[in-house]
């Protein structure tokens, strides 16, 4: 997708490219800066000290024997190649000697160091340039001296000492500045290299970086919309470079099966709402339609309240199960986890069905060998085992020997189990085991005993709860159901 330069610019990839781009620009040119500044001045230092030289040894020289030696010296030195500018002037600043033919105008009023680098002419460099610019009949024309001083004002600056001799004629002693100045030329241009390198560095970033990037948000944004619109089945991209763009869309990923997990169980709720809840709804109907058609004595009409009543309580159980099963599963509960003895919680429940066990003619043991703490809620953690217990009890009526209910707590590695075992006919289809922790779901032969199919479901939400795990295994024969939890190692 084609983005215009106002768009890109209001991504944040692209403000943090420009901010850092525009950050070491003016980095790089305050450091270039700084350091051709410092150079200058080192080299006109320098340029200065070889100035002070120069003016010490022509001080020996007049010293040693006068005008004379003085200007034969200067016009010495002046003819050696790459010599400093040497001038020598009256006192009405007409130069008599050296290799400078003329001068920027004030330089030889003031005594001393010159305030600014001022412009001057070689001795001879005017001529050569304007007969090199002349046609060659006019080439020996002679050329005017002020016409001279403006050409060789054009490239020539120079910094110098000037100093008034005793019979107030004018010595100059100087160094040219064109040295410092390609400095400063070699300096800028290597600058605008950088920066244009750097300019087409971040523009060749952003075409093989940035444009992939905002590429995989797109794509993002697009899987994201469809999400939106109602396809909890689709995903977001993920590449497999395990950069930031993947790490975010495994999470959101993880998140998204979460939603549909959640979002399923909520459709089967309804569903097993719809149709198992139907028949108590319809049957409490057509008792009271029943009990009100005809004529009846009161005894009748109270017992078919009662019954109203009971299979109203029971529906109201089955409500609030559901409730809880679904908080549990959506990992939400009102409920304190903290330090829970597990085998006191087994002797509590053990001892509460005792007499429901010796009712129905079933042995009920326990087999707890030492104390064992675990991460927990005590109340579900016991509505759990009293489900599981209960139906141990029931289920294990159906055996012939005699009906026996084990209930035993062991430490295994890092979990905790705790496991309820019968020796009734059991589950032995592995299909059926696993479909035995579902909502409503009851197998064919549990149909002749009474409940409404969501004492394994509670027992897994409260397992999934405590991230732990429920285990439907086979026995030898009967049912095993095994509670493991995460092992708490301060006991």
């Amino acid at each position: 997708m084609a983005l215009s330069v106002p768009a890109i610019m209001k991504t944040t990839a692209a403000r943090l490219s420009a901010l850092y781009l525009l950050l070491f620009a003016l980095c790089a040119v305050l450091l270039v800066f700084y350091m051709t500044s410092l150079s200058a001045r080192m080299l006109t230092a320098q340029t200065q000290e070889t100035i002070n030289d120069e003016v010490l040894g022509l001080a020996r020289a007049y010293q040693r024997g006068g005008l004379p030696i003085l200007v034969r010296v200067v016009e010495q030195r002046s003819r050696q190649p790459g010599a400093n500018l040497y001038l020598i002037a009256d006192a009405n600043g007409q130069i008599l000697t050296g290799n400078v033919q003329s001068l920027e105008p004030g330089v030889l009023e003031t005594e001393g160091w010159t305030n600014s680098p001022f412009s001057y002419q070689r001795f001879g460099e005017g001529e050569l340039e304007r007969q090199r610019n002349l046609p060659a009949d006019q080439s020996t024309t002679q050329s005017d001296p002020n016409e001279a001083q403006a050409q060789g004002e054009k490239g020539h600056n120079a910094i110098a000492l000037v100093l008034r001799l005793p019979n107030q004629m004018i010595m100059l002693v100087g160094r040219d500045l064109g040295e410092p100045e390609r400095f400063r030329a070699v300096i800028r241009r290597a600058l605008m290299l950088a920066l244009g390198m750097m300019g087409l560095g971040g523009l060749l970033i952003w075409f093989f970086v940035g444009r992939a990037a905002l590429k995989r948000i797109d794509s993002v944004s697009e899987a994201s919309r469809r999400i939106m619109g109602g396809d909890l089945s689709g995903r977001l991209p993920v590449t497999g470079a395990g950069d930031e763009f993947d790490r975010l869309s495994e999470n959101l990923n993880s998140m998204l099966a979460r939603i549909a997990t959640l979002n399923e169980g909520l459709k089967q709720v309804s569903d097993n709402i719809a149709h198992d809840l139907k028949t108590p709804l319809t049957r409490l109907r057509n008792r009271a339609e029943a009990t009100l058609a005809g004529k009846h004595k009161t005894t009748d009409y109270r017992q078919a309240l009662e019954g109203t009543i009971a299979e109203s309580d029971q529906l109201i159980k089955t409500f609030n199960a559901i409730l809880m099963i679904s908080r549990l599963e959506a990992g939400y509960s009102s409920e304190n986890t903290n330090r829970v003895d597990l085998a006191e919680a087994v002797r509590d429940v053990v001892e509460l069905y005792e007499p429901v066990a010796e009712e129905a003619g079933v042995s009920l043991e326990t087999d707890v060998r030492e104390t064992v703490f675990v991460n927990g809620n005590r109340e579900l953690i016991g509505q759990a085992l009293s489900n599981i217990v209960d139906n141990a009890i029931k289920y294990s009526t159906d055996s012939n020997a005699q009906p026996a209910v084990r209930v035993a707590v062991e430490r295994i590695g890092t979990e905790v189990r705790l496991s309820v075992v019968d020796n009734g006919h059991g589950i032995p289809d592995d299909g059926d085991r696993s479909r035995a922790t579902e909502r409503f779901v009851r197998l064919e032969k549990s149909r002749s005993q009474p409940g409404s199919g969501l004492g394994l479901s509670l027992a897994k939400a409260v397992m999934t709860f405590h991230n732990g795990r429920l285990d439907l295994l086979p026995g030898d024969p009967g049912l095993s159901v095994v509670m493991s939890f995460p092992s708490r190692e301060d006991h």
